[in-house]
């Protein structure tokens, strides 16, 4: 890439510090930014109408998030990003990435690679959920989310398995067990 490009790609991008417990984009709100977590913890939830959230994502930095593509419709964020841990967070706005991307091949291909990376992601969270019971659940959370489960409270890891808390804490203590034996 030329370094006019890289500066260009650099200077578009603002950075903050964002302490845990503060949000980076609300479900239904305005959200016309790319976000990078840079360092610390973030995670996706839908919340229902009734207040029920369910988690969809987790974002430990270094990490891109879902692109806003995929995470907005009309301009209106379609999940809440939640800080689980002080974060170090890179916003661009939107429009900016997609000029950047018309102006440079390889920033529209390392744009297109992430888009093309959540879709991955989302496929095969979908196919986890629809094919598999809850003990391959999390095993097949700890292949594709090594140290997640340090990283992450549990009910955040149940909800995105699609599992209760009490279920995942069975199946735990069901290894724990078949460990010591």
């Amino acid at each position: 890439m030329e370094k006019v490009t890289v500066r260009k790609f650099a200077a578009a991008w603002s950075v903050e510090f964002v302490e845990k417990g503060r949000r980076i984009a609300t479900q239904g709100e305005p959200d016309p930014f790319e976000h990078i977590i840079l360092d610390g913890r973030a995670t996706s939830q839908i919340t229902d109408t009734e207040g029920r959230a369910v988690c969809v994502g987790f974002h430990a930095g270094p990490c891109v998030v879902a692109p806003n593509v995929a995470r907005t419709r009309n301009g209106a964020s379609l999940v809440s990003i939640d800080v689980n841990a002080d974060a170090l967070v890179a916003q661009m706005d939107s429009r900016a990435l997609t000029d950047l991307m018309l102006a440079s091949e390889p920033i529209r291909e390392w744009a297109n690679d992430i888009l093309q990376q959540e879709l991955a992601h989302k496929v095969d969270r979908e196919w986890c959920l629809a094919a598999l019971g809850g003990a391959d659940r999390l095993a097949w959370f700890r292949k594709d989310f090594p140290r997640y489960e340090e990283l992450f409270g549990h009910s955040l890891i149940a909800s995105f398995l699609g599992i209760t808390p009490v279920t995942l804490s069975r199946l735990r203590s069901a290894e724990r067990d078949t460990a010591v034996d």
